[in-house]
């Protein structure tokens, strides 16, 4: 007898949306556990993000996934409380192309159109025009979500489904996953910090920038490391109309909070090497190198800016292609994957675990079809191409 039929590995917005489909949405009747190390959530990638949706993607299935979100983020009062808020902001985003980078801009378009997404291709004339504070220099295009897209709390939205989660019967669980327990071509349990150990019947890994590790323990190979990403707020003395989030060519982006300006830079290839556990201290430099001189380049204003504070946070980094991992090990099929999103996971946490509370209860997915971020492609080291990473 094993102490929980369904036990999930980790209690932020992935671990938390698998539990909510799995029991209050499709009424699993067996046991569910979450072990969350941390329930502050003060260091975990869900509440460190940017906490922002877009439909921007160049995969059918990314495009879909985040609109399943945005249903969601628009459903919150019926599906949980009348007065379910998350401070949902659909402001979009503006993602800007240099000559080099149109035709991709373009083709991605084309994608998203044919996925219902609301989004806008614009001139350098038409940039200016509805944006008269942009500097259109250099810029052939941009491509901007007229609805659908923005910007929200995120532990808001974490605390809406852990809560209801919890409602429909889910235990969580105050502790440390220090290992998987391994038995043949099953998950039998995991081992915790104290060394005690709890048995299962099904496994699903939610643990985020650590989950490669873990899986590594149990002879698994999971290419998920946690790379680092700094978000710095400023204050600037002038105020932008109707700015959404901006995606520079550079890879810089920016978007407003309230009276304030974040952003950050997604180094990409140039920084190969995994975020120490522990290291959230912010890469102060990046923001004099990097940061500033592309917002002052696109937005000329913001020359004039007081940097306020920074925070960092983790990416659960798919190092094969910067997209989900999503259900069973082929071999060890009572282990279910939820990993490896590479900065775009809070969007599509919804999609993502109703997608594993369907693999559980039915053995296969029966809303969208997910099968292309499966685990295989991962054996067989066939990337699928996400062309619009940030």
């Amino acid at each position: 007898m094993t102490d929980t039929d369904v036990l999930i590995v980790g209690g932020g917005i992935m671990g938390s949306c698998a539990a909510y489909f799995l029991k209050k949405e499709l009424g699993f009747a067996g046991s569910v556990r979450v072990i969350e190390r941390d329930p502050t959530y003060a260091q975990s990638s869900t509440t460190l993000s940017a906490a922002s949706i877009r439909q921007q993607f160049s995969t059918p299935e990314n495009i879909r996934m985040s609109r399943f979100g945005i249903e969601i983020i628009r459903g919150l009062k019926e599906r949980f409380s009348p007065d379910a808020d998350i401070g949902f902001h659909e402001g979009g985003y503006l993602i800007l192309a240099s000559d080099t980078g149109r035709g991709v801009l373009e083709a991605n378009w084309r994608t998203q159109s044919a996925e219902g997404a609301d989004i806008v291709l614009l001139s350098p004339d038409e940039l200016k025009q509805r944006f008269p504070w942009l500097s259109t220099e250099e810029l052939a295009a941009g491509a901007w979500g007229r609805t659908g897209e923005g910007w929200f709390d995120a532990a808001m939205l974490l605390d809406l489904f852990r809560k209801a989660a919890r409602e429909a019967g889910v235990v969580y669980q105050k502790a440390e996953v220090k290992g998987l327990e391994r038995e043949g071509n099953r998950i039998t349990g995991v081992t915790l910090a104290d060394g005690s150990v709890v048995s299962c019947g099904t496994c699903v890994l939610a643990a985020g920038a650590w989950a490669g590790r873990l899986a590594e323990g149990a002879g698994i190979a999971l290419p998920v490391e946690p790379r680092k990403r700094t978000v710095f707020v400023a204050k600037c003395p002038a105020s932008f109309a109707n700015m959404p989030l901006i995606v520079d060519p550079s890879g810089v982006w920016m978007r407003p909070e309230r009276e304030l300006i974040i952003g950050g830079w997604g180094p990409g290839e140039n920084d190969p090497d995994p975020a120490a556990h522990g290291d959230f201290e912010p890469n102060h430099d990046e923001f004099e190198a990097y940061v500033w001189p592309a917002w002052a380049t696109r937005i000329p204003a913001l020359e004039e800016l007081r940097l306020i504070r920074a925070w960092a946070g983790h990416y659960d980094f798919n190092t094969l292609d910067h997209n989900a991992i999503l259900g069973p090990h082929p071999e060890v099929a009572n282990l279910q994957f939820i990993n490896g999103f590479s900065g775009h996971g809070l969007q599509q946490a919804p999609a993502a675990g109703r997608a594993i509370a369907e693999q559980i209860v039915f053995g296969g997915y029966r809303s969208l079809d997910l099968s292309v971020f499966g685990y295989g492609r991962i054996a067989r080291s066939e990337p699928v191409l996400e062309l619009n990473v940030i």
